[in-house]
């Protein structure tokens, strides 16, 4: 009981700090997401065994440039950035696949952790510009479908999960619990149309498939992470929850499909 009365509190203050951050400004929104950046990044060098700080001056100033320099019509720099990102989590994807243990060099660390973690960070407070404006109810949507999916994956799994997902990384993964929350997912994508009309019911049904399936896949990609590593949670940070990479591995990963995704539909639109 106490478990979860502390689960319940951590959880609450995250959202609030998220939706606060939103609704204040798009510049409190961005902040908050350097900072959340930041102590992932401190997380993975520990999953990882990163020696150096390098990491994080690297990351800080692919932040500035991106989010302060380089403008939305610029688009060749944010392309580039976007299918690096891209690339990288691709190869995120064969290491889960790879059943032998991979010795990743310093080198391989530092990138794999740069566009991973800081790529999907920055591509995640890059999606609500839209012409130069912040659609608060579009970031405020994708992160209650990935809520929406992890309750119900969590809870359809638990009640009627019987086939394992991936029981080498994360055993308590089941095919009945993810397809559960797909459909949770996508049912409450639907209705989000009727708050954010920026992106229509098919649009966001799409938008709501791309994000659970690439951040069920993040999220095993860091329970590897974290098995390779000999260790249940990313860090301390949020009790009851882990770390913070714990809590937004999913969305920092699905972010540059997303974003991908919402450009798309703007340019056949």
């Amino acid at each position: 009981m106490k478990e979860i009365l502390r689960r319940s509190i951590t959880g609450v203050i995250y959202i609030v700090l998220l939706l606060s951050a939103v609704f204040l400004s798009s510049d409190a929104f961005d902040f908050l997401f350097m900072i959340f950046g930041l102590a992932c990044i401190y997380e993975y060098k520990r999953l990882v065994g990163l020696k150096g700080y390098y990491i994080f001056l690297a990351y800080l100033v692919l932040w500035w440039i991106f989010i302060y320099l380089v403008k939305e019509a610029n688009k060749l720099p944010i392309n580039i950035l976007m299918f690096t990102t891209i690339a990288v989590n691709i190869g995120m994807l064969i290491y889960l696949y790879t059943k032998k243990e991979k010795i990743f060099t310093t080198t391989e660390k530092f990138i794999a952790g740069l566009f991973y973690i800081g790529g999907g960070c920055i591509f995640l407070t890059m999606i609500p510009y839209k012409n130069d404006e912040f659609a608060k109810y579009l970031i405020i949507g994708i992160f209650i479908l990935i809520w929406v999916n992890d309750s119900f994956a969590y809870l359809v799994g638990r009640t009627f999960g019987r086939t394992k997902l991936f029981p080498r990384v994360s055993p308590k993964k089941t095919w009945e619990g993810t397809i559960g929350g797909m459909v949770f997912a996508v049912a409450t994508a639907y209705f989000m149309a009727r708050i954010e009309p920026i992106v229509n019911p098919a649009q966001w049904v799409t938008l709501a498939l791309v994000i659970v399936i690439f951040g069920s896949l993040g999220d095993l990609v860091e329970s590897k992470l974290k098995r390779s590593a000999g260790v249940k949670d990313s860090g301390a940070i949020m009790p009851g929850h882990g770390g913070m990479l714990d809590r937004l591995d999913s969305l920092i990963f699905a972010a540059p499909f997303a974003y991908l995704t919402l450009n798309i539909f703007a340019n056949v639109s």
